[in-house]
């Protein structure tokens, strides 16, 4: 089947509801928005079925020459491997169900049409992301994506607020784009090529580890991806991208997007295996972003802002597993994640709808009654999330990079230590988060109980969000790493310095009971003593630090003193330059010259009348004395 059906169905879909707008009926919206990306995943199953007929060999599909000129060729060509299939499993299985799930979300919404145009447009832009079989190809879809998520995120534009977060959005990741477009311009420079495959050819032969064209490239690339997975320090768009509808903050944060940096690591890991820097500052960054996003979720009031600080962490997991070489570890923990951080966004949506848009968590409370198909699946996603053991995914593959981060990262037990302190933080803001929400006193009513088009993809999330993770056991537990075994043709397989089963089962005990630590942590600060938390919370010192950490440790501050206020301050005296007074005193001449002749439309007749009688003299005028002439 023609693999290129997978991105071309969402985009043919986006086109239509875009050119129908309202003259499409919200039932065939639906149907078009949803019924694209299940074919696009039906194909996308057939698709890695066929891969794994072939024992993992590629499928390439060259669609169209899309640029040819002295020597350089982009095609749109596309790469189906064991890694891409992975990425477009997860992209259109899980946002299909997000479809379904905003067909009742967004019910009333006058732009019903236009929101599905923009989530279709969003998914088809990420698949051609990672089915991309050349670097311009990919950065295509690194900008689709980019476009779309300001589409989204400013998606109800009437509050300026939104508009704000949306600006902030795509701003802030133009950052990480330059970069990302420099280190292209770089490695055609030193290959003569942006095909993947002969980019990672090439550099392996042409650069010895640790040569410093190679380390700036990985640098560049890891700007690039930091800027879209919203790490250090170029976090600070994610939280405000919760402007958005609940359906496009679960489909950037589980299945596009911020996993786009994860993706271009992992595809060009050749590059940064040559570069130990780079792979270095991958750890570091992810290790540090990991932290300090779990401190700042640790107090937050919005139950959507828990969440998106809990992103930022959970893909600062992923970088760190990167930055060790555990390469199908990082890729193995973006699955699980897809799944239950979907699954607790939308059922965080389920509440917000059924508490009539509220979102704070300290006006919610007892829920577990009013709601509890609601408790029962966001449960499950907050176990998965603080990887209790064993009967969670997120287990699974959040302990498999606790542990690869000490047995086979240069870092050794300070990437261990830190992992585990990860895994305190997010027991304690989950659970946090989990009690507030639907244990204690109700304090708001629910206006609306969510129905069957909301629970049964939260239904289907919560089995994935349990079942997942079997298919890569620990060592310890057996060896039947399935999917290790399948990126196997695609990453190459973790260097372990220290095997041991022993220290392997030390490390799961460890997190897993630093994770019920955190549990009990949230349970005691919530449910068991909460005046004695909130008058220690009321001490000034703590108010301020805990302030901090709100606004997520100032970093938006920060940057407003050192980058946005120089910035225009410079502005306003280079506005005063010669060239401006140009161009200024060209516009207030044709400023002039409209006052000039608006005053001759005063709206008094015998002026009009006046007017034409000397326009008539002076057109006979001119032509008695052309006759005279002649």
């Amino acid at each position: 089947m023609n693999s290129a059906l997978i991105p071309a169905i969402p985009f043919l879909s986006a086109c239509i509801l875009m050119l129908g707008w309202k003259r499409i009926n919200r039932t065939a919206v639906s149907v078009i928005a949803c019924g694209s990306l299940a074919l696009s995943a039906l194909i996308a199953v057939v698709a890695a079925v066929q891969v794994a007929q072939h024992n993992g060999a590629p499928q390439v599909l060259q669609v169209w020459n899309w640029m040819q000129v002295a020597g350089f060729r982009a095609g749109i060509d596309f790469r189906l491997d064991a890694l891409s299939v992975v990425f477009v499993l997860v992209i259109t299985i899980v946002g299909f169900l997000i479809h379904v799930y905003a067909t009742a979300y967004m019910h009333d919404d006058e732009d019903y049409s236009r929101f599905f145009a923009c989530m279709n447009l969003f998914v088809g832009a990420m698949l051609v992301l990672v089915m991309a079989d050349n670097l311009v190809l990919l950065y295509l879809g690194w900008e689709g994506v980019g476009l779309c998520s300001y589409l989204l995120i400013g998606f109800w534009y009437k509050d300026p607020a939104n508009g704000y977060a949306a600006r902030k959005a795509f701003i802030v990741t133009r950052v990480g784009d330059t970069a990302m477009a420099f280190a292209l311009f770089l490695l055609y420079q030193h290959t003569g090529t942006l095909q993947i495959q002969g980019v990672l050819q090439a550099g392996a032969q042409l650069w010895a580890k640790g040569d410093p064209a190679v380390t700036m490239i990985a640098l560049l690339l890891l700007g690039g991806a930091v800027g879209k997975s919203a790490q250090l320090p170029l976090q600070t768009w994610l939280p405000d991208a919760m402007a958005g509808p609940t359906p496009v903050s679960a489909l950037i944060h589980a299945a596009t997007m911020v996993t786009a940096g994860v993706y271009l690591i992992a595809r060009t890991h050749t590059l940064f295996e040559l570069a130990p820097a780079a792979q270095t500052a991958t750890a570091v960054i992810g290790g540090m972003t990991l932290v300090i996003a779990g401190v700042s979720a640790l107090v937050q009031t919005d139950i959507k802002r828990v969440l998106a600080y809990s992103t930022v962490s959970q893909i600062g997991y992923m970088f760190l597993a990167l930055g060790c070489g555990a390469w199908s570890a990082a890729i193995f923990h973006f699955v699980t994640h897809a799944f239950f951080k979907a699954l607790l966004f939308m059922s965080a949506g389920a509440v917000i709808v059924a508490l009539h848009h509220e979102q704070d968590m300290f006006k919610m409370g007892g829920l577990k009654k009013l709601l509890p198909g609601v408790f029962w699946v966001f449960l499950i996603g907050s176990a998965s999330l603080a990887a209790l053991p064993f009967v969670t995914a997120g287990f699974y593959s959040k302990d498999q990079i606790i542990w690869l981060a000490w047995s086979a990262g240069g870092g050794g037990t300070g990437y261990w230590i830190t992992a585990l302190l990860g895994a305190l933080l997010t027991g304690m803001y989950t659970f946090r988060m989990f009690f507030l929400v639907f244990y204690g006193e109700a304090r708001t009513h629910v206006h609306h109980r969510p129905g069957a088009r909301m629970m049964v993809p939260l239904y289907i999330l919560a089995v994935l969000s349990t079942v997942a993770g079997f298919v890569e056991l620990p060592h310890t537990l057996g060896h039947v790493t399935l999917f290790s075994h399948w990126l196997l043709p695609v990453l190459p397989a973790v260097q372990v310095v220290t095997e041991s089963a022993a220290l392997e089962w030390t490390s799961q005990a460890v997190s897993a009971l630093l994770s019920f630590a955190g549990i009990g942590m949230a349970y005691m600060w919530v449910m068991k003593h909460p005046q004695g938390m909130r008058e220690f919370l009321e001490m000034p010192a703590i108010v301020w630090l805990r302030g901090c950490w709100q606004r997520g440790w100032d970093f938006d501050e920060i940057y407003d003193a050192l980058l946005v206020r120089p910035f225009v301050f410079l502005s306003q005296i280079n506005s005063k330059d010669l060239v401006d007074k140009i161009y200024t005193g060209l516009a207030r001449a044709m400023e002039w010259c409209h006052n000039m002749m608006a005053r001759t439309q005063s709206g008094i007749l015998r002026w009009y009348i006046m007017g034409v009688v000397l326009g008539a003299v002076a057109i006979l005028s001119v032509l008695i004395w052309r006759l005279y002439e002649i």
